[in-house]
């Protein structure tokens, strides 16, 4: 059984030795990646190039990316040569990208390394490529597992933002996490019980039991449950 875990940071250049990017070390989907790879799945981890964390072992096959682009031509590259039985969509990438770069005449620099004397640049960002919102189309018949990291709000309004991920990008789940949600992570699906973890090791063994419990049969252990 194939799966797909992205993780680590994407990043959309501002020239050819600067860039924009996210904090994400990688850590949270190379040991996603190492869990299922225990539990007896082949995994595919796309993996952010700028990733910091180590991994993942070997029984994963590692694909690296750089931009947002980077990855949805390897998850259609995968998608369209193998029967994917699960994502999960770790990574965590670039809302913006560069749309183009004036100095303080308004004359646009292209350079291949745009020089300190140009003295002051503004930078025009526009949206980057949103990969979730693609991966319904590339995967139709596997579970889709998002994540959203929300800084602002409280938990009940970070849990909404994850259930309208869902709905919008008619994926099949969502992990919440971050300031506004608060310790630990929350897994979510429209119309069950939502299940919290305290830390990334319990998140990752829940995720890989989920996974080999959904998947053969129609109810899962976790369903009973709720």
């Amino acid at each position: 059984m194939k799966v797909i875990v992205t993780c680590g940071p994407s990043y959309e250049p501002i020239d050819q030795v600067r860039r924009l990017t996210n904090f994400s070390t990688g850590e949270l989907g190379v040991q996603l990646s190492d869990e299922l790879g225990k539990a007896g799945f082949e995994v595919f981890c796309l993996k952010g190039s700028c990733a910091t964390f180590p991994g993942p072992g070997a029984n994963s096959h590692v694909r690296l990316f750089n931009t947002n682009d980077d990855l949805v031509r390897l998850l259609e590259q995968i998608g369209g040569t193998h029967e994917i039985a699960a994502v999960f969509h770790v990574a965590a990438l670039c809302d913006y990208k560069v749309k183009d770069v004036e100095d303080d005449q308004g004359n646009q620099r292209h350079s291949a390394k745009i020089a300190s004397r140009s003295g002051g640049l503004t930078i025009h960002l526009e949206p980057a490529t949103k990969v979730i919102s693609g991966m319904r189309a590339i995967f139709p018949g596997s579970l889709l597992v998002g994540w959203k990291y929300e800084l602002e709000g409280t938990s009940e309004e970070a849990i909404a933002s994850g259930m309208r991920q869902i709905v919008e990008n008619r994926t099949d789940a969502c992990v919440v996490n971050g300031k506004a949600y608060g310790e630990g992570f929350a897994f979510c699906r429209p119309g069950r019980t939502m299940h919290p973890f305290r830390n990334k090791a319990k998140l990752v063994r829940f995720l890989s039991d989920w996974l080999t419990e959904t998947i053969p049969g129609t109810r899962s252990a976790t369903d009973q449950a709720d």
